[in-house]
């Protein structure tokens, strides 16, 4: 008999923007945003939900978030002062279960199936965790409780900011029967936009979809939205995420105008990944390298290729292989590892991402 999981998914309102405005009142009321300096070309990590009315987003640029709303404060930001309130906050779940999946700084997945905390109730631990992380952290966290991942980190986003839904077993069916498709994790927009052609809207439609028409039409994805579909997700919480890749990249202020300006900078790019690299707590072993090109007009593109080992040969290769897709002045340049999996026996062809 299949025990019924207990699945919590926390995730701290508007993080860095909250540890701010803890820090400042003055800011509470104020639009206001983390991010870069718009002359070095800054994007917005995070906003308040004064400036979210506005339209300003994460990953936007500064500028444009500027343009919209004018009296936007940019507050520059503090890695470490919001590594020691993310410390604290999980600090707290870990109260609350032994399984714990962190996603970021600011989100997690508890377990709590197995838990005799509050008679084993997932909803008033999550209460408990809410009202914990206000008082002691002086932030707000939103979550969202179900038997599952998938319908969790739904559940926690239905009442934010500062709230908490709760999806029973028995309520699943309908809850999933007239979920919008867009809030499904990883459909965004243009996948939204595919399924729409296919008149595809809510995980209803979404139902009565073939598996194998999903999966022509989404490949592996396919599976995964057959399943969210019914409420299925099978996925464990996992205590510990291995790492696959490591790395570096730089926005520059000025635009690079060529192929030769784009490799005077290797060296260092290179440099700090290596350092990044040897700061790892584990031996791990590099499998792959990897450029990543930004060009002024935003359009990406990866260059990867197998390797065992650091070199400044293949890297200036794989650059001039991304450069020649756009031939055109780049923004950002990003260099990387990919990490051999403990499980991965043998190097694989990594494919040429474009």
């Amino acid at each position: 008999m299949n025990i019924q999981r207990k699945i919590i998914h926390c995730d701290c309102d508007c993080f860095f923007a909250a540890v701010e405005m803890r820090d400042d009142p003055r800011l509470i009321h104020v639009p206001m945003a983390i991010g870069g300096d718009v002359d070095r070309r800054g994007v917005i990590a995070t906003c308040n939900y004064p400036a979210r009315s506005y339209g300003v987003h994460s990953a936007m640029s500064s500028a444009r978030a500027l343009q919209l709303c004018p009296d936007l404060v940019l507050v520059s930001g503090n890695m470490q002062k919001y590594r020691q309130a993310s410390s604290e906050v999980m600090r707290i779940f870990s109260d609350y279960s032994d399984l714990i999946e962190p996603l970021s700084l600011d989100e997690a997945f508890l377990d709590v199936t197995g838990s005799h905390f509050l008679q084993g109730s997932a909803t008033l631990i999550a209460e408990e965790i809410r009202y914990r992380v206000r008082e002691e952290v002086g932030i707000t966290l939103s979550a969202g409780v179900a038997p599952n991942k998938f319908l969790a980190k739904v559940a926690s986003d239905w009442n934010k900011p500062d709230g908490q839904f709760v999806i029973k077993p028995e309520d699943v069916e309908g809850f999933v029967e007239q979920l919008p498709v867009k809030k499904i994790s990883g459909v965004g927009k243009k996948t939204a936009l595919r399924m729409q052609k296919l008149g595809i809207e809510t995980c209803g439609d979404l139902k009565k979809q073939p598996l194998s028409l999903l999966v022509e039409n989404f490949g592996k994805m396919g599976r995964r939205l057959f399943d969210n579909a019914r409420g299925i997700d099978d996925r464990p919480v996992k205590v510990s995420r291995e790492r696959k890749s490591v790395s570096v990249e730089h926005t520059y202020p000025r635009d690079l105008p060529d192929f030769k300006a784009c490799e005077d900078q290797l060296p260092l790019l290179i440099d700090q990944l290596n350092k990044r690299y040897m700061n790892l707590k584990a031996n791990k072993q590099i499998c792959g390298l990897i450029v990543k090109l930004k060009f002024f007009d935003f359009v990406q593109t990866t260059a990867e290729q197998v390797s065992l080992i650091s070199d400044q040969t293949i890297f200036e290769e794989l650059l001039a292989q991304a450069f020649e897709r756009g031939a055109r002045p780049v923004r950002l340049i990003g260099v990387g590892y990919r990490i051999k999996s403990e499980d991965q026996t043998a190097p694989k062809q990594l494919s040429l991402l474009t």
